[in-house]
């Protein structure tokens, strides 16, 4: 059965798209750490990051760094952190989180936001894509 992430990436579950190229999708995550918290998967559905092949993993990390460089310029942050858990959808997938503070804490809080923040936050982000 397909998990959440690849119903997300055929369009069958509706997301917050910031961008994707043949290989990589990117997306904002519904229960943020931070405003632009986003997503990163490979198209190709593999549970562990580094199950990955060496070039799938390579495609990936190069697609989020410029995903991050999109972040940072449209939200205002300290600096966009990594983390790659692994273990809430069995899909290999990189969370990068717009940092207010030295650290990352997934059992903070989420933040709870509407539609239209939700959309104006990926609209700035996508138009930063390049």
């Amino acid at each position: 059965m397909p998990t959440i992430f690849t119903r997300i990436i055929n369009g069958e579950i509706p997301c917050y798209k910031i961008a994707e190229d043949e290989h990589s999708f990117a997306f904002l995550d519904i229960s943020p750490l931070s405003k632009g918290h986003t997503l990163v998967v490979p198209k190709k559905e593999v549970d562990y990051l580094f199950d990955l092949d060496e070039q799938a993993y390579e495609r990936l990390m190069a697609f989020s760094k410029r995903v991050a460089r999109a972040i940072d310029a449209a939200v205002p942050c300290l600096r966009v952190g990594v983390a790659v858990i692994g273990l809430e959808v069995p899909h290999a997938h990189v969370h990068l989180i717009p940092l207010h503070s030295g650290t990352i804490n997934f059992s903070d809080p989420k933040l709870k936001l509407e539609k239209e923040e939700f959309e104006k936050i990926a609209g700035s982000i996508r138009s930063r894509f390049s």
